[in-house]
C-alpha cells in the first residue's frame, strides 16, 4: 500500500503536465480554426469588394456602349427612343450583348426614368412597374450598390458555402459629357447587372477547406505526438518510480542483515571460543573414559554436536563477514574435477549419473579457486539432495562473449514457485536440517567476482543452476 500512494505520487505532476500539453493543444487547434475562419471571411470580403469594383466597370462601359452606339444613333435617325420597337430593341439587345460577352453577366435589366423595366434579357419582364425598389432609387441619386444573392440548404448558408453566388449591381444610367454636352449630367435611368461568382466562392471554399484540413492534420499528428510523449515519459516515470522503490527495498533489506550479519557475526565468535574448550574437554573425557567404561558413547556425542555446531558457526562466519578472496589464474574445469573427486563416495553409493558438456579451449580467469570450489561444492551437494537414486546431473561449461557460463542442471523435483521467490533469503530452509544460509554464501562468492547467479526450474523437470563469471 505505501508503495502504490509514493507510486501514485509520483505520477500525479505528469498527469498535470498532460493535462496542460493537451489543453495547449485544443486552444492552438480552435484559434487556428478561428483564425482561418476569420481569414475565409476576410477574403469573401475583398472578393465582394472586387466583385462590386469590375460590376461597376461593366456598368461604366455598357453606359458608354449604350449612350454611343444605341442612344446617339437612335435619336438622330428617330428622334426618340422607342424600345418597344423592334428595330430599336435588337439594336439594343445586339449592343448589350457584344459588350458584355464573355464576362459572366446572366442578366441585365435597364429601367427608365419612371421605374419601369425598358430592356432585360428576360423579355417576360420588359413593361414591369416598380420593379426596382430601394436600389433603384439610389441608383437614380447617382449612388451605385450592389448586394448579394445566395442560394443552398440551410447548412451551406450557415457555413458559408452556398450552391449559389450571385452579384447583383445597381448603377446609374448617364449621359457622357464628352460625347453629348446637352445631356451631360442627369440620369436617364438605372442598369442592373446580375453576376454568378460561385465558382469564384467555391474556390474561397475549398481554400478554407484545405487551410481547416491542414489544421486537422497537423494537429492530428502533433496529437499523436503528444500522446506517443506523454505515453513514453508515463511509462519511464513508472520505471524510475518502480525501481526507485526496488532500490529502496533493497537498501533496507541490506541494511537489516547487516546489522544480523554484525550480530551472528558476534554472537558466533563469543560462542566459538566456549565450543572450542567443551570440545577439547570432551575429547579428554573421552580419554579418561574409556579406562573407566569403555562402552560409554557420551563423549562421543558431546565432540559430534559440538563438531556441528562448529560447522554452523562458520556457516554464520563466512555469511557475514567473507573473506578477502585471492585472485590468481586457475581454469573452471579443474575447479569442477576437484568437486567431483571430493564426492566420488556419494556419487557411487547413490548410482548417479554425471554428464560433462565442456566446451574445449576454454580461456583461464583470475579467481580464488578455494572460493569456487566452496560455492561449486554448496551448489552439487543441494543438487545431490534433491535427487533419488540413479538420478542425473548435466554440467555445462562454455565460453561466450568473455565470460564463462557454467549450468548446473539436475532432473530431480525441481523447486516450488513459492519457495523459488524465497530461495535468496537468508535463514530461510525447506530442510528440516541447515541454517539457510548456504546458497546465500554461494552467491556472496560468485557477486565478489563480478559474477552473476540465477536458478530457476528445468525442463522438463528438476533445477537449472547458472553462474557467469567475467574472463
Amino acid at each position: 500500500m505505501p508503495q502504490e500512494i509514493k507510486k501514485s505520487k509520483i505520477v500525479k505532476p505528469f498527469r498535470l503536465v498532460k493535462f496542460f500539453t493537451f489543453s495547449s493543444l485544443v486552444i492552438m487547434f480552435t484559434a487556428t480554426i478561428v483564425i482561418s475562419a476569420l481569414n475565409a471571411h476576410w477574403v469573401r470580403n475583398i472578393l465582394l469588394e472586387k466583385s462590386e469594383e469590375y460590376a461597376s466597370l461593366l456598368v461604366e462601359n455598357l453606359n458608354h456602349q449604350v449612350i454611343s452606339r444605341f442612344m446617339l444613333p437612335v435619336l438622330i435617325k428617330h428622334g426618340a427612343i422607342r424600345l418597344r420597337e423592334k428595330e430599336q430593341f435588337l439594336l439594343m439587345d445586339r449592343v448589350v450583348r457584344s459588350t458584355l460577352h464573355g464576362f459572366n453577366v446572366e442578366m441585365v435589366t435597364i429601367y427608365d426614368e419612371k421605374n419601369i423595366i425598358s430592356y432585360s434579357f428576360d423579355k417576360k419582364k420588359i413593361g414591369q412597374k416598380n420593379a426596382g425598389g430601394v436600389h433603384y432609387e439610389k441608383a437614380m441619386k447617382k449612388e451605385t450598390t450592389s448586394r448579394l444573392l445566395q442560394q443552398g440548404n440551410f447548412l451551406e448558408i450557415l457555413f458559408w458555402f452556398p450552391e449559389e453566388t450571385k452579384i447583383v449591381t445597381f448603377a446609374p444610367l448617364r449621359a457622357e459629357k464628352q460625347i453629348s454636352p446637352a445631356l451631360a449630367g442627369p440620369v436617364l435611368g438605372v442598369v442592373e447587372i446580375i453576376r454568378d461568382v460561385s465558382h469564384d466562392y467555391k474556390k474561397v471554399f475549398k481554400l478554407q477547406g484545405l487551410v481547416v484540413g491542414s489544421c486537422f492534420i497537423v494537429m492530428g499528428i502533433l496529437f499523436i505526438v503528444l500522446r506517443f510523449v506523454v505515453k513514453e515519459g508515463e511509462k519511464i516515470i513508472e520505471r524510475r518510480a518502480e525501481e526507485r522503490l526496488r532500490l529502496e527495498e533493497k537498501l533496507r533489506q541490506a541494511e537489516h542483515l547487516s546489522a544480523i550479519g554484525e550480530m551472528t557475526a558476534g554472537v558466533s565468535h563469543e560462542i566459538r571460543n566456549p565450543l572450542g574448550i567443551i570440545k577439547s574437554s570432551a575429547q579428554l573425557l573421552k580419554n579418561k573414559m574409556e579406562k573407566l567404561d569403555a562402552q560409554s558413547s557420551i563423549p562421543d556425542i558431546i565432540v559430534e554436536e559440538s563438531g556441528r555446531l562448529d560447522n554452523i558457526i562458520t556457516d554464520f562466519l563466512d555469511f557475514a563477514r567473507p573473506r578477502v578472496p585471492n585472485f590468481h589464474p586457475c581454469k573452471i574445469e579443474d575447479i569442477i574435477e576437484k568437486n567431483f573427486v571430493f564426492l566420488t563416495p556419494q556419487i557411487e553409493d547413490h548410482n548417479f549419473e554425471i554428464i560433462k558438456k565442456i566446451s574445449q579451449d576454454l580461456p583461464e580467469i583470475i579467481a580464488d579457486s578455494a572460493m569456487l570450489y566452496q560455492a561449486f561444492l554448496n551448489i552439487l551437494l543441494n543438487s545431490f539432495q534433491s535427487l533419488d537414486d540413479y538420478g542425473c546431473i548435466t554440467i555445462k561449461i562454455k565460453f561466450d562473449s568473455d565470460n564463462i557460463i557454467i549450468n548446473f542442471i539436475d532432473n530431480g523435483k525441481g523447486i516450488k514457485e513459492d519457495i523459488l521467490k524465497k530461495i535468496w533469503t537468508p535463514f530461510f530452509t525447506s530442510k528440516n536440517t541447515g541454517t539457510g544460509l548456504g546458497l546465500g554464501i554461494v552467491k556472496n562468492i560468485i557477486e565478489v567476482h563480478n559474477g552473476t547467479i540465477t536458478i530457476s526450474n528445468a525442463e522438463p523437470n528438476g533445477a537449472n543452476v547458472k553462474i557467469t563469471l567475467p574472463v
